[in-house]
C-alpha cells in the first residue's frame, strides 16, 4: 500500500517538492555557513520524495543546546514559511477523504520543516 501511495504522491507533486528541496540545498551549500542548513533540506527532500513508510524520529544526542540554536536560526532562514506551506497544504488535502493520507504526510513534513535539527529519517 505504501508503494502505491508513494507513486501517487510522486506523480501528483511529490517529485517537484523534492526537486525544490534539492535545489535549495545546493544553493545553501554554496557557502560554508549554509552547509548545515543544506543538509537539513536534503533530509526534507528525502521525506518529500517518499513520505509513506518513512518515520521522523528524534536523535538522542547530547547536543541539545546546539540543536535548539540551529533550529532557531533555521526558523529565520526559511523554516517557518516552509512549515506554514505544508500545514496549509495538509489542511487543504484533509478536506476530502481521498486526500486525507496525503494531508497527514504534509503535516509530517511540516513538523520536520519546523525543527529539522536533532531529527533523523528512517
Amino acid at each position: 500500500m505504501n508503494l502505491l501511495l508513494n507513486v501517487i504522491w510522486i506523480v501528483f507533486g511529490g517529485f517537484l517538492i523534492a526537486i525544490e528541496y534539492v535545489v535549495s540545498s545546493v544553493l545553501l551549500m554554496c557557502t560554508i555557513i549554509g552547509i548545515p542548513f543544506g543538509l537539513q533540506t536534503i533530509k526534507l527532500a528525502q521525506v518529500a520524495l517518499i513520505p509513506f513508510g518513512t518515520k521522523v524520529v528524534p536523535v538522542p544526542t547530547s547536543s541539545g543546546c546546539l540543536n535548539l540554536l540551529m533550529n532557531v536560526i533555521w526558523w529565520f532562514v526559511g523554516g517557518i514559511p516552509i512549515a506554514l506551506t505544508h500545514i496549509g497544504l495538509g489542511l487543504l488535502f484533509c478536506v476530502t477523504i481521498i486526500g486525507f493520507p496525503f494531508g497527514v504526510q504534509h503535516f509530517k513534513l511540516a513538523g520536520l520543516a519546523f525543527t529539522p535539527f536533532g531529527k533523523t529519517v528512517s
